[in-house]
């Protein structure tokens, strides 16, 4: 047994025992950590409230045999400013969800880890942008190895009249590609696909209303076909 340190982003917990608490977190390090944080459900706790989802935090760890426990706590990060407004918490939501549904246990990943603390930090700072939420998802799909073509058809490589997408074949195809579960996109739909899944987080490119709907529809649903599960958290009406 050892005392180890590492830092993480709180993504879940749920009650164990009459008053402790299972607190998993994405570590840079470790990859997602289950780690188990006692006594944090009694009213005098120490440390509960450090340990709330969305919360980056230091933590020192005391190794066990199942589940590490948490000894001390630091707050990094509360991003305080998402708590406060139901769009940004939604948003967060949904990067919290899908991080939770791609990275296992022991498995290390800086990028995610890095993707999760700067979306949360850009929601912190301000109302999230349109765009947001697509973006996330398409750079989570890409750090897994799983990012949607838009530039090229995903069946025989043309960069023209890409007017289709389908899940299962990886992204656009064109009219001579399609298959069963094609689905037809209006024009400019991929184009500004493309260009989110291109930019950076803190720029991303501006549309109408309708088109950024529709873009996050289509990845929404590329996401639940490859995680094979729906994401709770966008089934929110008006989200």
């Amino acid at each position: 047994m050892a005392i180890r340190s590492d830092q993480g982003i709180v993504l879940r917990g749920y009650p164990f025992g009459e008053s402790h608490r299972v607190v998993v977190l994405l570590s840079p390090n470790h990859g997602k950590l289950r780690t188990v944080a006692k006594g944090v459900r009694k009213t005098k706790s120490r440390f509960g409230g450090r340990l709330e989802p969305m919360t980056h935090v230091d933590i020192v760890l005391y190794e066990g045999k199942e589940l590490d426990t948490v000894t001390q706590v630091s707050v990094i990060n509360g991003f305080p400013n998402i708590r406060n407004d139901l769009d940004r918490v939604l948003a967060a939501g949904t990067m919290i969800e899908v991080v939770d549904a791609v990275i296992q246990e022991d498995d290390p990943s800086l990028r995610m880890f890095l993707l999760l603390q700067r979306g949360l930090s850009v929601l912190d700072d301000a109302q999230p942008h349109p765009a947001l939420v697509t973006a996330f998802l398409l750079k989570a799909a890409d750090i897994v190895g799983v990012a949607p073509a838009f530039d090229t058809c995903s069946g025989c490589g043309r960069t023209d009249n890409l007017r289709r997408f389908n899940f299962a074949a990886g992204g656009s195809v064109c009219e001579e590609c399609r298959s069963p579960g094609s689905y037809s996109l209006r024009a400019g739909v991929v184009e500004y696909l493309a260009s989110v899944a291109a930019a950076d987080i803190t720029d991303l490119p501006n549309t109408d209303e309708s088109m950024s709907k529709e873009a996050l529809g289509i990845t929404k649903r590329f996401m639940e076909y490859h995680l094979e599960r729906q994401l709770k958290t966008l089934a929110v009406p008006n989200v």
